[in-house]
């Protein structure tokens, strides 16, 4: 029988530590955690993947709450399934002590277990839902107050019209013309469309 640890945070800038000590403290060896930094809306996840192959019937996996294994009401019933049934081990939720197969062997076990795994993995897809609902409606308020999202566009060079000029001149082709203005093509494009609007030039041939 082999001890292992699963951890799961939602992004790069979370900080793991806590599962990490909690798993510490049931004395599951370092090289046998495993850790992913990815949502928890489905269980497509590299390192849970590793996990799951490296399992045995016997092993124990320690995770420390219902939504770091996952905030999918159907794919965590799945998955516990999987663990338990299939693949034969044995799961200890730690801030969930009714969530251990270990004690949870005769009927009524069961029955109190599987109800409390229901509850616990319909209240983590309903706080995902929640936090979703929360980060749209504050990037509808942050764009009612004027904020914008995403990079931020390049400035055109001081001398693009004289670029443009040399572009149009044939005296640059569009590829040396991208890279002096360190554009892409559609924002080059874009920014020339902008600059005669703003300029107030012709679209005429041999014009800006």
């Amino acid at each position: 029988m082999k001890v292992y640890g699963y951890i799961r945070v939602s992004s790069t800038d979370q900080n793991e530590d806590r599962q990490r000590i909690a798993l510490n403290t049931k004395a599951v060896p370092s090289r046998n955690i495993y850790m992913d930094k990815q949502s928890g809306r489905d269980f497509d996840r590299p390192n849970y993947k590793r996990l799951v192959k490296k399992l045995k019937p016997g092993d124990r996996l320690y995770i420390l709450s219902i939504d770091r294994l996952g905030r999918n009401y159907k794919e965590i019933q799945e998955q516990w399934r999987v663990l338990t049934k299939i693949k034969g081990v044995d799961i200890c939720v730690i801030d969930m002590p009714l969530l251990d197969t270990r004690t949870a062997k005769d009927l009524m076990g069961t029955f109190i277990a599987d109800l409390v795994l229901q509850i616990l993995s319909f209240v983590a897809e309903n706080e995902r839902v929640n936090i979703k609902k929360r980060q749209e409606q504050g990037i509808a308020a942050a764009k009612a107050r004027g904020v914008r999202f995403g990079r931020p566009e390049k400035p055109i060079p001081e001398d693009f019209e004289q670029i443009v000029s040399q572009w149009q001149a044939k005296a640059l082709d569009i590829d040396q013309v991208l890279e002096v203005c360190d554009m892409s093509a559609a924002m080059f494009y874009k920014r020339l469309r902008e600059f005669r609007m703003a300029n107030g030039t012709k679209r005429e041939s041999g014009k800006l």
